[in-house]
């Protein structure tokens, strides 16, 4: 079966991610009401299913330990409107991008993703279908963040059910993607794990011959982190008609100049906790 090729992909991630990485996304949120970084990312990401509760949050973000969540929700919805927040969030991506795309004609590029988006099948991914429920902008900025925020979370759905299906839970696939060097050493602290759970989700991972003594992804680890990328690819392009697989690939170029001009701008940092590579 053919695949949107990982470029495609990769590219949609490093679009999508410039709202976690501006330098003054804390303030933006403060000026709204709510307290803090960690309120924001979980408000903001979240926003889109409505004011939902932390078992709902934790469980379609998967990576994150549950007390994370619980410190920030639900109390963000009593602090701030959540048409606000979505509105800011937005506005946030705008400005992030902006820099980077410059002079660049991204209309086509966002008329491109918005087709495909359109002909996403939602079954099981209920991130992306809360995403692509929200109010699609007029802009041509607006739309490429908000197409290409609707395909990062229709892959990861599809991944987080790769994950659960090779029974890793959230402390050991974060693990497991900072042992083979997809997420930086800090990885368990910004996910919200004990060090006590970081060493016990490695104890699991070693039981299963995917990381060695020393904490390092042996060979047969990396192949199987490998092929969970492999299997995310097929997974998601499934629904991709033959019309779609063509979209895709045209967007390849356009993509990848994009998102590297964002890096070369800074607006979004690499490594990180995300695990976004530039294509």
């Amino acid at each position: 079966m053919s695949t949107a090729r990982r470029e495609f992909w990769q590219g949609v991630e490093v679009i999508h991610d410039v709202v976690y990485f501006a330098p003054d996304i804390r303030e933006r949120f403060d000026a709204i009401g709510l307290k803090g970084w960690w309120m924001a990312y979980f408000a903001s990401r979240s926003a889109a299913l409505g004011t939902p509760e932390p078992k709902l949050v934790t469980a379609l973000f998967y990576g994150f330990a549950p007390r994370a969540v619980e410190r920030v929700l639900p109390d963000a919805w009593s602090m701030a409107d959540r048409q606000v927040v979505l509105d800011t969030r937005l506005q946030l991506a705008r400005d992030a991008l902006a820099p980077a795309v410059g002079d660049l004609d991204i209309d086509p590029l966002a008329t491109v993703l918005e087709t495909i988006v359109d002909g996403l099948d939602f079954s099981g991914r209920a991130l992306a279908a809360a995403h692509a429920s929200v109010d699609r902008p007029a802009d041509a900025i607006g739309r490429l963040w908000w197409a290409a925020t609707v395909l990062r979370e229709y892959r990861g759905d599809s991944h987080v059910a790769l994950l659960t299906t090779n029974d890793l839970d959230g402390a050991e696939a974060n693990a497991l993607a900072q042992a083979d060097g997809r997420a930086p050493e800090r990885q368990r602290e910004t996910r919200g794990w004990t060090e006590d759970e970081w060493a016990a989700a490695f104890g699991r991972l070693e039981q299963h011959g995917w990381v060695d003594v020393s904490g390092k992804t042996t060979a047969e680890g990396h192949q199987f982190r490998n092929q969970l990328e492999d299997d995310t690819d097929r997974v998601c392009s499934a629904c991709f008609t033959d019309d779609m697989l063509a979209l895709a690939e045209a967007a390849e170029d356009s993509l990848v100049e994009l998102a590297r001009a964002i890096k070369e701008n800074g607006a979004v940092t690499f490594p990180n906790p995300t695990g976004t590579r530039v294509p």
